[in-house]
């Protein structure tokens, strides 16, 4: 198997790095980057209606510098985006009598009630970083009667991300973004189920809650993803 040398200045990378400089050797294989649900409404930056604690605008640019690096750097990078209807079962607009994080049964499904975020065609619903970097904005949230937090499944059929990374050749993934205990759990806990090699980024991802964090890096940890503090390069070509 053919090598190449891989050398990063840990300057560009800010904290996410192990090392500066770092000459890391690793195979030549296709790693693929799904940033989820960086967008306004999940950020206190932009003051969403969703905001996940800890996203100030600091937060965000080191998101995007690090995600920019990666791209620089020949990682095939992709992003799920929330994408909801007005009339989406989640909002609690559309419950009247309920408040944000109630919860409602529909049918065998526990629904959590959200306040009303990333609305189809809204400033908020943007994703914040470059849209540049990325090869593929995977759309979830669409269908007006399911929640979707995978940016492998919509309202329980599957999005376009599994074809997408199988024609790019991509078995490994780092994943990392908004939020920690939701999107970024239920899209790695899927793409290890489909049988990808699968590293989160902790460091560059942010929780609703400390105890739900908690629970989805155990649950993920539970499914054989590597939890990570900082992009570890040795670490993540040893999967």
């Amino acid at each position: 198997m053919k090598y190449i040398m891989f050398f990063v200045q840990v300057a560009l990378f800010g904290a996410f790095l192990s090392a500066s400089p770092v000459p890391t050797v690793f195979a030549q294989e296709k790693i693929g980057v799904i940033v989820t649900g960086v967008q306004a409404d999940f950020t206190m930056w932009k003051r969403g209606t969703l905001a996940v604690p800890g996203t100030d605008q600091a937060f965000i640019k080191k998101v995007e510098s690090a995600t920019l690096l990666l791209a620089r750097n020949g990682f095939m990078i992709y992003a799920t985006q929330d994408w909801h209807p007005a009339d989406h079962i989640s909002f609690t607009t559309n419950h009247p009598g309920k408040n944000p994080f109630d919860t409602i049964q529909i049918g065998d499904r526990t629904q959590t009630l959200w306040p009303p975020h990333c609305v189809q065609g809204t400033e908020n619903a943007k994703v914040l970083l470059d849209n540049s970097i990325f090869l593929a904005i995977v759309r979830i949230g669409q269908h007006p009667q399911f929640d979707s937090y995978s940016g492998f499944q919509d309202g329980g059929t599957s999005t376009e991300m599994h074809a997408i990374l199988q024609a790019a050749g991509i078995r490994k993934l780092i994943i990392y973004g908004l939020a920690t205990d939701y999107c970024v759990k239920a899209t790695a806990i899927d793409a290890a189920s489909r049988g990808y090699k699968v590293a989160v980024i902790e460091g560059l991802s942010k929780g609703i809650a400390p105890e739900t964090t908690a629970t989805a890096l155990k649950e993920m940890r539970a499914k054989g993803i590597t939890i990570l503090d900082k992009i570890d390069m040795t670490r993540i070509t040893a999967m």
